[in-house]
């Protein structure tokens, strides 16, 4: 038998060989292997926890070596792994299933054991190279049951964890609390594509006025578009887009596998919770750094944009970040990843997110407003969207300017649709899309739009006349026609009809150049 366990750095990790050999001396237990000071305090706990368990300590010399020797081990993590590994090297090998087993979890001197995070990263490492059992802490033996193909054992204490290791009938796959791999029960249906339930607080029937604005979210939710949305304080542009999780269909399992994998590294796995089956939405604070908002630190941790993976990334009052967090998202929006870099040891993330920004249109947030005054000058309303560099801006798709209904007067009382109703089209359109090109289209290749956005001549020249007109760069076309596509999704069109692309060049021109602020 062998023991493994695992050591997390950065997204992938890498499993460690857990060997313990007893030798004649006096007795004591020497680690070696690069143990960071938890691994190294990892043998007081594992002697109180073997005696404490009912077994006998080893009287011998104990030498625990963990290999490869020149990765560094990190975390309570070990703490499981060691105390198996000194107690099969005491008893008769022969009695021990004769297969390889990854094995994770704290223990408490009394012998329980406790939760640790990165058990789905860990176990997908571990079946990768043909491990197919593992031991981990009961509360976490459904996450690690999520990878396909493992065999789990959750154990409560450390001697459970010993039985397990003598009989493989305690293993078990396939998780136990939800169905339609991971898709919860209460799950709403629209045309093979899973939504939550609409949750207080998550109703659009419930605002009042921008219709332009919900509209951009419904083709932002289908497609996966990035959008800004510019309008004055208490226009309502905040509390739209925080309802955006309601229309986001449920992740693939795919999708959800990654996710996952991020979460569980970062321990923001909550224990009732084996698969991030629902769309990411973070909102990081204005004052959130670089490696806050990107990732880093001594073991690369995921930032927010890889806990975005496969969700939304929400910047409100975007202008008020830093220009330099600002600009770092442009090369992950382009390529869906950030490779992090620390101490010779590099880590490639996943963060392919869908980016939500809103902003004032000014500093005091009254420029333009009938019935307000503004007090900013023109220097500092320069400055202040000189935040938003040409490169960024050209990578979000809808741009909505957000008007005061309220300042009008033109307040209705039931002006936009509701949740349900907005959910039936990107149902329709998110089908085709999975069934076209397994992606979202606001993912599509150069070569894809080739294929999936044909033009007649007739929407061919609309387009050309928007190109001439607003000055649009090669990225700014590629994106009318991707948010074009979105929209004859949307109404269920196999061709890209005039109407389309009007409405896309719509969403795209408004502060095309910032001449209208």
């Amino acid at each position: 038998m062998e023991i493994y366990s695992f050591s997390p750095f950065g997204y992938e990790g890498a499993l460690v060989s857990v060997e313990v050999d007893l030798r004649r001396g006096i007795p004591a237990v020497d680690v070696v292997g690069l143990a960071d000071g938890a691994v190294k305090e990892a043998r007081e706990r594992m002697q109180a926890a073997i005696r404490n368990s009912g077994f006998d300590f080893p009287p011998e010399r104990v030498l625990i070596s963990l290999s490869p020797a020149d990765l560094k081990k990190e975390g309570a993590g070990f703490d499981l792994p060691l105390a198996l590994g000194v107690l099969a090297a005491s008893n008769n090998s022969s009695s021990f299933i004769n297969e390889p087993v990854m094995i994770m979890g704290e223990l408490e001197l009394s012998g329980k054991i406790r939760s640790v995070k990165g058990i789905h990263a860990a176990c997908s490492t571990a079946r990768s190279c043909g491990i197919t059992r593992c031991i981990v802490p009961k509360v976490n033996a459904d996450e690690a049951r999520e990878v396909e193909g493992m065999f789990v054992y959750g154990a409560v204490n450390l001697d459970d964890a010993f039985e397990a290791l003598k009989n493989s009938a305690y293993f078990t796959s396939g998780s136990s609390d939800t169905n339609l791999n991971g898709i919860p029960q209460n799950a709403e249906c629209i045309d093979g594509v899973y939504f939550l339930p609409v949750l207080e607080g998550f109703e659009f029937g419930e605002i009042r006025g921008q219709e332009k604005l919900i509209r951009a979210l419904q083709i932002a939710a289908a497609g996966g578009h990035n959008l800004m949305a510019v309008g004055a304080p208490g226009c309502g542009k905040t509390m739209a887009i925080q309802k955006l999780p309601a229309l986001l269909p449920l992740l693939t399992k795919d999708e959800a596998q990654a996710t996952t994998r991020i979460w569980s590294l970062a321990g923001l796995l909550q224990p009732s919770e084996s698969l991030v089956r629902t769309p990411p939405f973070r909102m990081p604070h204005q004052t959130a750094s670089i490696e806050g908002v990107c990732g880093g630190g001594p073991q690369c941790r995921p930032g927010e944009i890889s806990l975005a993976h496969n969700g939304v990334l929400f910047l409100d009052e975007a202008a008020e970040f830093r220009t330099s967090v600002l600009q770092t998202l442009r090369v992950p929006l382009e390529g869906g990843r950030i490779t992090l870099s620390r101490a010779g040891r590099s880590t490639v993330y996943p963060a392919d997110f869908q980016l939500m920004m809103a902003a004032n249109p000014c500093p005091c947030g009254n420029y333009g407003s009938d019935s307000k005054i503004c007090l900013c000058s023109a220097t500092a309303i320069d400055h202040y969207w000189k935040k938003f560099s040409s490169p960024l801006l050209d990578r979000i798709d809808l741009r909505v300017k957000i008007e005061n209904e309220s300042d009008k007067g033109t307040l209705s009382e039931n002006s936009s649709l509701t949740t349900k109703e907005l959910r039936i089209p990107i149902g329709r359109a998110v089908k085709a899309q999975r069934a076209r090109q397994n992606g979202k289209n606001a993912k599509l290749s150069p070569e894809q739009i080739g294929i999936f956005c044909e033009l007649t001549d007739e929407v061919r020249q609309t387009l050309d006349k928007a190109v001439s007109r607003y000055d649009f760069s090669p990225r700014a076309t590629s994106s009318i026609l991707k948010t074009a596509r979105t929209i004859a999704d949307l109404e269920g069109s196999e061709n890209i009809c005039s109407n389309h692309m009007e409405e896309a060049i719509s969403f795209r021109k408004v502060y095309s150049n910032f001449g209208d602020i």
